[in-house]
């Protein structure tokens, strides 16, 4: 088996409105159309790549919202690291920054309103 590109990630969300509103005005990402399945969701495209949102019912509504860069989560290479982290900060997203990180890539970490944690970050030079 080889595999040669991540194609989706898919994410549960409990209030498939406001993760909208997240992944669409926070995040600028661009929505775009989804199979008539009969659950609800939303799709955006990344790249070549796409995040699928999955509405799930037994979701608690208010989540825990716990920033751990080790944790769970899915990255978004991003064009401007101070950019980025003004934007978030002037919406009063929750963020923690790593501008020298180890990895090689000076990154931002924040919470999705369901408690998913997001990575962006830039290619340190």
């Amino acid at each position: 088996m080889k595999a040669n590109m991540l194609h989706h990630v898919s994410l549960p969300v409990s209030d498939l409105q406001r993760s909208i509103a997240f992944y669409s005005d926070i995040l600028c990402l661009k929505k775009i159309e989804r199979p008539a399945f009969d659950f609800e969701g939303a799709w955006y495209e990344i790249g070549e790549g796409q995040l699928h949102l999955i509405v799930d019912e037994g979701m608690p509504d208010q989540p825990e919202r716990v920033i751990d860069s080790r944790g769970k989560h899915f990255a978004l290479r991003v064009e401007d690291y101070e950019e980025t982290a003004e934007w978030l900060k002037k919406h009063k997203v929750e963020i923690v920054e790593k501008p020298d990180s180890k990895s090689g890539f000076a990154q931002i970490f924040c919470c999705d309103p369901d408690g998913h944690i997001i990575e962006l970050h830039v290619v340190q030079t």
